[in-house]
């Protein structure tokens, strides 16, 4: 088993890291959108191996990320498992804002794109949306929600 201490990049990988990691030597922890705020939590890589995170409470994991041991070894990237979503377009940009704004006061997680939002399903939001004249799309997708204008860490 791995024991992961560190990230070593977040948001993805910098060229600093890049030049440091032997990317091809690295397992493959494909983790859903929940699954990446866990930070101290066991799973299985895409080769089968068991890492434990020991992450410092509050991270949250995003695509790209290096994951490192307490020696600075780095032994994973993350990658965003596809999950079922829901995806909402429009075909106006007012109608689009209005939607990014409604599904913001409920307070859920939100992917917010160009082009589309992303949600986990929900039949009321999805209703609510469709009232609203937007398209709903089930599919399934990364899902890599805002981390939130005021998210920050610190422990109770």
């Amino acid at each position: 088993m791995h024991i992961v201490t560190k990230r070593l990049s977040t948001s993805g990988v910098s060229t600093e890291v890049k030049k440091l990691v032997d990317q091809k030597s690295l397992l493959t922890l494909a983790l859903i959108a929940e699954d990446r705020t866990r930070s101290r939590h066991r799973f299985m890589t895409v080769e089968g191996e068991e890492i434990s995170l020991q992450l410092q409470r509050g991270t949250v994991l995003r695509e790209g990320d290096i994951l490192a041991d307490a020696q600075d070894q780095a032994i994973a990237i993350v990658v965003a498992k596809p999950e079922p979503v829901v995806t909402v377009t429009a075909k106006h940009p007012l109608e689009f804002l209005r939607a990014a704004y409604h599904l913001g006061n409920r307070h859920i997680s939100l992917e917010i794109t160009e082009t589309y939002l992303r949600l986990t399903p929900d039949s009321v939001l999805e209703d609510m949306v469709l009232q609203m004249g937007l398209t709903v799309t089930h599919e399934t997708q990364p899902f890599q929600p805002e981390s939130g204008a005021y998210h920050h860490h610190h422990d109770h």
